[in-house]
């Protein structure tokens, strides 16, 4: 599954938009690179509901930003996307 796939069923599971719960990340003091994934982690199971798989895909995002490995990009491989930035605003306003 790409990093795009996870961050649309996070949308779908919660409701809100990767961009929206990475804000609320960063009032909860979850950015940057000092943040730790396993609060992270913990936080999004408890307030919502998500497994590892997608809280890790959130976590990268949150330390991370939107950017992901170009070896990721147009391969075949675990984690493929079409390209190196991911869409963080919502499925319905993603381009096509």
């Amino acid at each position: 599954m790409s990093f795009q796939a996870y961050l649309d069923a996070i949308e779908d599971k919660t409701g809100l938009t990767p961009r929206q719960l990475v804000e609320i990340a960063e009032t909860k003091g979850f950015s940057g690179e000092g943040a730790k994934a396993g609060d992270i982690l913990e936080w999004l199971k408890t307030d919502h509901g998500l497994g590892r798989g997608h809280g890790m895909a959130l976590v990268h995002v949150i330390k991370n930003g939107a950017q992901v490995d170009k070896k990721h990009v147009g391969t075949t491989g675990h984690h493929r996307d079409e390209s190196e930035t991911l869409w963080l605003d919502g499925k319905a306003t993603k381009p096509a």
